[in-house]
């Protein structure tokens, strides 16, 4: 009789109880339990916690466990994951010490060589878990460091505030074309590309030539 009481309560136990909310139906409150993360999560441990606690814990209480941790966490309160961190890392470097302890006892090279790489596999898990445990202990500060313009060509770099398209086109920017055409002789007065030159006579005496001595076409 004793027996037969038991199954109900070990069925009970993996049974999830549903809430419609007003103007939900079956089929959303369903998807919204599926895609649930700690209902996911509490199907994976269930899955594999059965050699740890049994097969009877309880899914409802273990998705509103998962739920007090995450409002927890929401709050800004994160004992659970420094414990979590703390755990991991604690068990890793146990997994470590157990595989280096069989890697010593190991004749074959083989052997040895394999149960050294899985206990190393495991310290570094081990570190990686203390460095994320520091992490989330005294999160790293931002930095932020002035740039520093250095070039030894031409470079232009604009640190300052950029301006707008106003004041773009209100400032007005001297071509380089009208700098070259105007005349600097006589101020700044612009030279008028369309205007006919005026000839000038410049050294008109042409003097006479020296003759030019070259040497006689040799015979053949």
């Amino acid at each position: 009789m004793s027996k037969a009481k038991d199954k109900p309560a070990a069925t009970d136990a993996k049974t999830l109880h549903l809430s419609l909310a007003q103007g939900q139906t079956q089929g959303q409150a369903v998807a919204a339990v599926a895609a649930s993360p700690s209902l996911n999560a509490a199907y994976v441990m269930d899955a594999y916690q059965a050699n740890v606690l049994g097969s009877d814990v309880n899914l409802m209480a273990l998705i509103e466990a998962l739920q007090q941790s995450t409002d927890k966490a929401k709050a800004g309160d994160l004992t659970n994951l420094e414990a979590m961190l703390i755990g991991q890392a604690t068990a890793l470097q146990t997994i470590f010490t157990s595989l280096a302890k069989r890697a010593a006892s190991q004749t074959l090279m083989p052997h040895y060589e394999s149960f050294l790489g899985l206990a190393l596999k495991a310290q570094a898990q081990s570190r990686a878990t203390i460095s994320a445990l520091v992490d989330l202990k005294y999160p790293r500060q931002a930095t932020f460091v002035k740039q520093a313009n250095i070039a030894h060509g031409p470079q232009q770099v604009n640190n300052g505030s950029v301006p707008t398209a106003t004041q773009s086109h209100a400032q007005e920017i001297k071509p380089l074309q009208n700098e070259l055409l105007e005349d600097a002789s006589n101020g700044s007065t612009q030279l008028d590309t369309r205007a006919t030159a005026t000839p000038a006579r410049s050294h008109t005496t042409v003097e006479t030539v020296a003759e030019v001595h070259r040497a006689a076409e040799r015979k053949r």
